[in-house]
């Protein structure tokens, strides 16, 4: 039995419960596009200890307690249980707490805020964007634009130069991906069966593999697909939080799609959006230092250039939970395509997001990675 929840302007949680002929629960996993941060092996013991708590009906707050060094970003205790509770509910388990009332958060309405308020706003974000920019020119990341690799190489990849950088062995380093292959790239804390037709992905010559960082699915095809990775020293974040990590490693990109004519703003915790429709989703991981390294922050982003949104359909599997906080109602119709935002070639975009990106940087090294 499975139930689902979504966090209005956050991330969807699952939890999938079994139980024995009498109703008792005998077994209790979660799953979702929500993010971690933390050392990898706790993380495994908070999930762990999450799915305990649910089966058991103990305090899911004592388990973050008990680990605060683990991060939860995009969900939160509320959504585990709200989640828990349409999954018993399924099936008639037998609970062995107090029942869960399946309450989501009101939504309410946005505050209005005065012409002067705005500007205010306005004036602040412009400032923290110049920030943005000053450290992401300070970083001067060296600029590549690889080969054709196949997916489970490309996610190996991004671990292996990850930790170059955690090393100190790699200096900073902004890497655009070309695929060799279509691909599903699942997210590490997604439920592989629920996220993917697996019997449609293997028909439609889909390589289905799994990532490092937490979020989404992507829908991988290659020449309608734009990708890159930064790999910097962790100290590239210092002091921010996880959103503003998010936007400070992408501010460049940002400037780069409005300079293409596109009005591109970031929405949610780690998409960048314009009125059209969603442009580019974002997923990050913390290395922690190697050796006498400084450790590094994994940044990737996936675009679409264009979409064969009948094939993706058959692919992904998206629940009518994930998509019940989108003022559009489909997977398909969020995606909105850099092609038809800005009547460009995939080539040319991408040739022009490099341009952007290596603006008093090191020169690009094109189609080379020696660090390999």
């Amino acid at each position: 039995m499975r139930g689902e929840y979504k966090i209005p302007g956050g991330k969807l949680v699952g939890v999938t419960v079994a139980c024995d002929p009498a109703g008792f629960i005998t077994s209790c996993s979660i799953d979702g596009d929500f993010f971690m941060e933390g050392e990898e092996s706790e993380q495994q013991v908070v999930l762990g200890a999450l799915a305990d708590a649910l089966r058991h009906g103990d305090d899911l707050n004592a388990v973050f307690a008990a680990h605060p060094h683990v991060q939860l970003i995009g969900a939160d205790a509320d959504a585990f249980l709200i989640a828990f509770h349409r999954a018993v509910g399924n099936g008639g388990a037998v609970l062995h707490s107090t029942a869960i009332h399946d309450t989501a958060p009101s939504r309410g309405h946005a505050a209005t805020t005065s012409g002067q308020a705005h500007r205010t706003l306005e004036q602040a974000e412009r400032k923290t964007e110049r920030r943005r920019r000053a450290r992401w020119q300070a970083l001067r990341p060296e600029v590549i634009h690889d080969t054709p690799r196949m997916p489970q190489e490309q996610m190996d990849i991004d671990i292996r130069l990850a930790e170059r950088v955690a090393a100190g062995k790699m200096p900073p380093t902004l890497r655009f991906w070309e695929w060799a292959a279509p691909a599903v790239v699942i997210g590490r804390f997604q439920s592989l069966e629920d996220e993917v037709n697996l019997d449609q992905a293997q028909q439609s010559g889909f390589t289905v593999v799994r990532r490092c960082t937490g979020g989404g699915a992507m829908f991988i095809e290659p020449g309608n697909t734009i990708t890159y990775s930064l790999y910097a020293p962790r100290d590239f974040v210092a002091g921010m939080d996880i959103e503003e990590s998010y936007r400070l490693c992408d501010q460049w990109l940002i400037d780069a799609l409005r300079d293409l004519g596109i009005e591109a703003s970031f929405s949610s915790i780690n998409d960048i959006s314009s009125s059209a429709g969603k442009i580019a989703g974002a997923a990050q991981r913390r290395f922690p230092p190697i050796g006498k390294g400084p450790g590094a922050v994994l940044h990737h982003v996936t675009m679409a250039y264009d979409i064969d949104a009948v094939a993706m359909s058959r692919v992904l599997r998206v629940s009518q939970e994930k998509m019940s906080d989108k003022a559009v109602k489909s997977a398909i119709k969020r995606v909105d395509p850099l092609r038809s935002q800005t009547g460009l070639g995939r080539r040319e975009i991408v040739d022009r997001l490099i341009e952007a990106a290596r603006r008093q940087q090191p020169a690009v090294m094109p189609f080379a990675l020696p660090f390999v």
